[in-house]
């Protein structure tokens, strides 16, 4: 069924007003009619099944029929810290993550990171783009809240963050001995931060840097993964150890 995110400011008691671009789809790319059915999510884990009342020139009205909670968010928290990759990776790591059920998005800035941000246009440029692709992603998969894609970091201030976490791993490929179940199974981790590196991987200056901020390094496998991969592969084990897949 159709699927929309709303302000909770936009929600009484028996209507929801759909603004803005969803509007927009809502009337003039779907051509919903009066009595169409969809869902309405206010971001916060409580959906409405709705149906479309009225128009009026800057929205659509939606009458609620009746209101659930939301049970797609799992019970771990997982933040993933990507380092921001070449060209429309990005793109794919976010949609994808969101879709295995991660919480939030930190892009960083590592040494062999290629792109740059220049500027404070560029960085809201990008940011509102990847908050798009996660709202969109967060619609198609049912999920009960928008992950946020979070402002850029340098990796020394991601390592600060981590340390906020119950676990932090970070995937290298040198490692060869920490196996990512071994700290999964038994662990009564909360919330885990994940960090992976963009093409080139971490510097070893790095890795030593985040050994000191006590986030552990883990092996995927013997095979080198690309930043787009990794991010997957670590998040997919950790959902299926402590989430929801699996």
């Amino acid at each position: 069924m159709l699927r929309f995110f709303v302000k909770l400011e936009n929600i009484s008691s028996e209507k929801i007003l759909i603004t803005d671009e969803d509007f927009n789809h809502i009337k003039n790319v779907l051509r919903l009619r009066k009595g169409d059915s969809f869902v309405v999510c206010d971001g916060n884990c409580t959906d409405y099944n709705v149906v479309l009342e009225d128009y009026s020139p800057n929205s659509a009205i939606a009458k609620i029929i009746e209101s659930n909670i939301n049970t797609n968010e799992p019970d771990i928290e997982v933040t993933l810290f990507q380092g921001i990759p070449k060209s429309d990776k990005m793109d794919l790591i976010i949609q994808k993550s969101i879709e295995l059920g991660v919480k939030r998005i930190v892009p960083v800035l590592t040494e062999h990171t290629v792109v740059k941000l220049n500027s404070e246009k560029d960085v809201n440029n990008k940011l509102t783009r990847w908050q798009r692709i996660a709202y969109e992603a967060a619609k198609q998969c049912n999920r009960g809240i928008i992950p946020q894609i979070e402002t850029p970091v340098a990796f020394k201030d991601a390592i600060v963050l981590s340390k906020e976490y119950d676990l932090s791993l970070i995937p290298y490929e040198k490692e060869e001995g920490n196996k990512l179940k071994s700290y999964l199974v038994g662990t009564n981790a909360k919330n885990v931060s994940i960090i992976i590196g963009p093409e080139g991987g971490f510097s070893s200056n790095e890795v030593q840097f985040a050994l000191q901020g006590d986030v552990i390094p883990v092996t995927l496998g013997p095979r080198i993964l690309r930043t787009e991969t990794a991010g997957f592969v670590a998040l997919s084990i950790v959902m299926y150890e402590l989430g929801d897949v699996g």
